[in-house]
């Protein structure tokens, strides 16, 4: 019965390690820094998300397991000019309080004032600043924007990839950033048990809008 019983343990030791894994641990870090100018748009065209083709997800941890979530309401746009990535521009606007995961406790826990207070602040947003050509782990391109979240502002940096096809625009982008950079932090000592670095995956399809 030993032997048994000691595979049992081992087993389920290697089942915890593994369900605890960091899920940012090999993702791109958007390092946050001061927030930078945004200068103004040169000519060109507006391609607008098509949300019911697009997903906006997150990914949080603590020491004990992972919760998967994203904001269901969004909008925005890529300002695409002389077809190419590197000249054009993205902005996206989030309804925080469209928050979803589950169980609905957490949601609604995650939507308090303990975290997002999406009363106090309804709204999020990212605006391009420059995109570069390259990127991290292959991506077609570096974007570099103001991320405004829980009120407070900061530059990141990450990789996506864009593709330009016709009337239409993709970017998708998988990064992480660090929670307690925007002030979400957990009062108490709780918070030393869940992760800093949340998981983002951006998943976008614009389509131009049509000449008014």
């Amino acid at each position: 019965m030993r032997p048994l019983f000691l595979a049992l343990s081992a087993a389920l030791a290697l089942a915890a390690i593994t369900g605890c894994e960091d899920p940012a641990k090999n993702k791109a870090k958007a390092v946050a820094t001061e927030a930078q100018p945004v200068t103004a748009q040169a000519a060109g065209a507006d391609y607008v998300f098509d949300q019911s083709n697009s997903k906006l997800d997150w990914t949080g941890s603590k020491v004990t397991g992972k919760h998967d979530g994203s904001f269901a309401t969004f909008r925005g746009d890529v300002h695409v000019v002389d077809a190419t990535p590197e000249k054009s521009s993205v902005k996206v606007d989030i309804d925080t309080s469209s928050l979803t995961t589950s169980p609905e406790k957490l949601a609604l826990h995650l939507k308090s004032p303990d975290f997002f207070d999406v009363q106090k602040y309804p709204n999020a947003s990212f605006v391009s600043t420059e995109v570069k050509k390259g990127g991290e782990k292959g991506a077609t391109n570096t974007i570099v924007g103001n991320l405004t979240l829980h009120g407070v502002t900061k530059s990141i940096t990450f990789p996506a990839n864009v593709k330009l096809a016709g009337d239409q625009v993709a970017v998708d982008a998988e990064f992480a950033i660090n929670r307690r950079d925007f002030g979400l932090v957990y009062p108490g000592a709780p918070n030393d048990l869940i992760r800093d670095d949340v998981v983002i995956h951006l998943n976008i399809h614009a389509s131009k809008k049509p000449a008014s």
